[in-house]
Order: structure tokens, then C-alpha cells, then sequence
């Protein structure tokens, strides 16, 4: 048994996506989350500076004793690839699970990606794919509008701006027939709903903050770091800016209130 919390961060808002599903899979598991909301969205920014970025956000979580660090940021772990073997604990970013996942899944061999910019260029799912399968064909696509749509609250299937805007990105990989379409960007799943209505309910829609959870799960198990505790884990919200939006979009994240629960901490120092 190891009681210790497990380590979440991301960008903004969009790892919460993963922490629910921890929250799902792991129950018993405590959880410290830190969104950087003080410099989101990482998609826009150098190679160097999300490096930069990321090993402060890992630095962070380290001091509250975390046995485990997830990335829960598509493109922090397309592009912060190296961060594993500077971190003394099990460490995982959103890609590998997740390309394992739509590997598994798709039946014509084409997969789309969708991600931020960043991670878009990275080629880092697709990488991964054709050394898992050379068969299989790859469509990748940014949505940079995509992260500002969900922490501004559009999300809904029925909302013509994010219909629109949907239809607008992923026309390219309707057109080259996908049947499977990675959710490169733990935003995605938000507007899940949204994206299968448009693009039809045929595509599987792979969701990396699920999948990430679920491997998650296996690497604290094969390292004897699981929770056996029967009582409810407990999670904790830091975040670089001021808490307030964070608290209100937080809430549809996750399903629940968290008001009250969120701490501001200054990341420069780390």
C-alpha cells in the first residue's frame, strides 16, 4: 500500500479530463492536480519554453510527495519527451497509451489526430503508430480553436459556432475516410458529444485521458504503488493563476463543485 497522492498537470483546464477518469478507475487514489493557467495554452509556445514549463509544473508536484507524475497534456508529452529521466518517480505522458488504444481499435487502418499546433508537429502519435503499424495511414490536424471553445464554455452539440468549427478541422479526416480519430489534446473530451455528431457516431472516438488513466493504473500496480485503502481518495487543485474560472469551468470537467477548493501558487518558483 501506498497512500501517497498521484501527480497530475497540464496546461489549463484540459487534465481534468484525466483526473476524472483517475478518479473513476482509481477511487481510493489521492490526487494533486496543477493546471498552469498563468501562461496557457503551451500549444503556441517553443519547444524550449514548454520543456521549460514542464519540468517547473513536475518540480511542483514532486514537493507534495507524489508517487506517480501524468502529463495530462497532449502536448507537453509530444514534446517534453525526455522528462521521464529527470523525475525520481514512475512518470507517463498522454501519447503511448493512447496510440496503443487506437491501434487496437481501427478496422481500415486510417487514423486521425487532432491535437494543438504543438503536438500536430511534433508528429509524436504518429510516430508511434507507424513504428507499432506501417500499414496504417495517418491524418494529422491542429485545432487551436478547439481549448478556447471549452475553457470559454462552448461545448455543446448543438451550439452552430462549435459545429462550425468542427466541421471546419475535421472535414479533411472525414474526407480521407478515418474510422478512428485520437482526442490528442485531454480538451477534446469535453466536446466529445459534439465532434461524433458531426462527425458520425461510426468514428471511435479515442479519449487520451481515459486510456492514460487506465495505464496508470498498471504502472502503480507492476510497481506495488497502488492504494489498497477502502476509503475515498481525496484530490487537490493548484493552479498559477487566480481560481476563480478555473473553479467554474472545473466543475463541468469533473461533474462536481470544487468552489473553495483551489489554490493559487506562484510555478516561477519551481
Amino acid at each position: 500500500m501506498n497512500n501517497s497522492p498521484i501527480g497530475v498537470f497540464d496546461s489549463g483546464l484540459g487534465g481534468l479530463t484525466a483526473v476524472r477518469e483517475l478518479m473513476s478507475i482509481l477511487p481510493n487514489e489521492n490526487i494533486i492536480y496543477f493546471g498552469d493557467t498563468g501562461r496557457v495554452p503551451y500549444g503556441t509556445r517553443s519547444e524550449d519554453t514548454i520543456r521549460k514549463y514542464a519540468f517547473q509544473d513536475a518540480k511542483f508536484l514532486l514537493k507534495h510527495n507524489v508517487k506517480m507524475i501524468i502529463a495530462a497534456c497532449g502536448t507537453v508529452s509530444s514534446v517534453a519527451v525526455n522528462l521521464k529521466n529527470d523525475l525520481p518517480v514512475p512518470y507517463t505522458g498522454v501519447v503511448s497509451p493512447t496510440c496503443y488504444t487506437a491501434v487496437r481499435t481501427t478496422k481500415n487502418k486510417k487514423i486521425g489526430i487532432i491535437g494543438t499546433s504543438a503536438t500536430i508537429k511534433s508528429h509524436s502519435y504518429k510516430k508511434i503508430i507507424e513504428s507499432t503499424d506501417p500499414e496504417i495511414q495517418v491524418i494529422e490536424q491542429d485545432c487551436p480553436l478547439f481549448v478556447p471553445l471549452v475553457e470559454n464554455g462552448f461545448i455543446s452539440k448543438d451550439d452552430q459556432i462549435v459545429r462550425l468549427v468542427i466541421k471546419r478541422y475535421l472535414s479533411p479526416l472525414m474526407e480521407q475516410g478515418v474510422d478512428t480519430v485520437i482526442l490528442g489534446c485531454t480538451h477534446y473530451p469535453i466536446i466529445k458529444e459534439a465532434i461524433s455528431s458531426v462527425m458520425g457516431e461510426n468514428i471511435a472516438l479515442i479519449d487520451s485521458g481515459r486510456e492514460t488513466a487506465i495505464y496508470a493504473k498498471k504502472i502503480l500496480m507492476e510497481n506495488n504503488l497502488l492504494n489498497d485503502s477502502n476509503e475515498k481518495g481525496n484530490a487537490s487543485f493548484y493552479v498559477s493563476d487566480t481560481p476563480h474560472g478555473f473553479e467554474n469551468v472545473a466543475g463541468v470537467f469533473l461533474g462536481k463543485d470544487i468552489k473553495h477548493e483551489v489554490e493559487q501558487i506562484n510555478i516561477e518558483l519551481y
